[in-house]
């Protein structure tokens, strides 16, 4: 099942992350699995509770930060109680020039897994990735939504399934349903 809330979202990602020369890029991915589908040139998991990045950068055996051409986080960050430190700790895993994908929802449904904390709008990722110590000339945020997908998301079954015949993907700026960004240390 493809959900309606994610559709536009991985269109726009897709386009943004293939831009990238993923083939030479290390990739680590925060509790989701979407980064699979993508030839990094590897690619690690790390996923909650072993990993907590609220409570710092991911670390070796040794002690030394996890350094990587890019972290991904789809629909992760709001369920972290702190997720100011949490992507503070995320820029010091990025290598110089190195990327942070992140997806986040706005108008959905409280999901406790095991909490839900926070929901942001495009301009929210921006403000956060940019307090976090992102330059915000070097940030893109997109957000999608409209009234008929909010409905949608208000019914019984959850998380609703994308119908790509009676489902309209046309944007209301004022409705978003999700945002998404992709900053560069």
């Amino acid at each position: 099942m493809t959900s309606l809330n994610r559709i536009v979202m991985q269109q726009t990602s897709r386009a943004w992350l293939e831009e990238l020369p993923l083939s030479e890029m290390d990739a680590a991915e925060i509790s989701g699995k979407n980064g699979r589908r993508y030839p990094f040139r590897s690619y690690e998991r790390f996923r909650f509770p072993k990993y907590d990045i609220c409570e710092g950068p991911f670390e070796d055996a040794g002690g030394l930060v996890h350094k990587f051409d890019i972290v991904l986080a789809n629909q992760v960050w709001e369920h972290l109680d702190r997720p100011y430190a949490a992507t503070k700790n995320v820029l010091r895993m990025l290598r110089v020039g190195g990327y942070f994908w992140l997806a986040v929802p706005f108008f959905i449904r409280y999901h406790g897994s095991p909490v839900d904390c926070s929901r942001w709008s495009a301009r929210g990722l921006t403000n956060l990735l940019v307090e976090a110590g992102f330059e915000e000339e070097n940030i893109r945020a997109e957000q999608w939504g409209n009234r008929a997908a909010a409905a949608r998301n208000l019914e019984d079954t959850w998380p609703p399934s994308y119908d790509p015949e009676h489902d309209d993907l046309t944007n209301d700026p004022d409705c978003p349903i999700c945002a998404w960004a992709l900053a560069r240390k």
